[in-house]
């Protein structure tokens, strides 16, 4: 399968699974994110950029004052989420677009966020890529995730939920490892914790001054 057949697929999947996706990530949340999305949010400075904003639901958690522009693929996604903006001030910018190809001029944005988007992203080593080409020298990119536990147990757990997510039509990889991508795009990380026997990680990272 070729990389358009693959997004393609993606944003299929997406756009079928938009009606539900709030139901279903509500349980997950309460679950294994706790307050990531406040922690995630609360980073953002300046004109900032939110990955794979889907429907919304970090829209509550930014600071007063951010410059926000969201981006996904999936349009169906995209309604809700600019529901839910409707009465946020500043007003967000939600634009349709791909990640692996972000439709932004280099070195537009001082923060780049990414909650649980990364995993249904088919080549997250070109988002990442392309995240550092819009990010401003000294600029932050905000990462909160499910990656691969380092516990084996934990591990066949995910598997199966990767396999679950692969019957109901949608891709959302949970065995990746996130920061040997992160490092082998350019960034510098500066923070970085595991959770829940690490199948949850919260990363920062910088791209360096040039």
């Amino acid at each position: 399968m070729t990389e358009r057949d693959a997004t393609s697929r993606a944003r299929r999947q997406y756009d079928a699974y938009a009606p539900h996706y709030d139901s279903d990530t509500r349980h997950y949340e309460r679950a294994m994110l706790g307050d990531g999305r406040s922690w995630a949010c609360s980073q953002a400075r300046g004109e900032t950029l939110e990955i794979a904003v889907g429907t919304g639901r970090n829209l509550d958690h930014y600071p007063p004052g951010v410059a926000l522009t969201g981006i996904d693929l999936s349009p169906e996604m995209l309604a809700l989420a600019r529901t839910r903006a409707e009465s946020r001030k500043p007003p967000v910018d939600l634009l349709e677009g791909d990640a692996q190809a972000l439709p932004f001029a280099d070195a537009t944005f001082d923060t780049v966020i990414c909650t649980l988007g990364l995993s249904s992203i088919p080549d997250d080593r070109a988002a990442l890529t392309q995240t550092h080409r819009v990010l401003r020298p000294g600029g932050h990119l905000v990462l909160l995730g499910h990656v691969a536990s380092p516990h084996r147990p934990v591990r066949a757990i995910q598997r199966l939920l990767e396999r679950l997510s692969t019957r109901r039509g949608i891709q959302d990889a949970h065995l990746r490892h996130v920061a040997p991508l992160v490092r082998d795009t350019g960034f510098t990380i500066v923070y970085r914790r595991h959770l829940r026997l690490g199948a949850i990680e919260r990363l920062t990272a910088v791209k360096p001054p040039e």
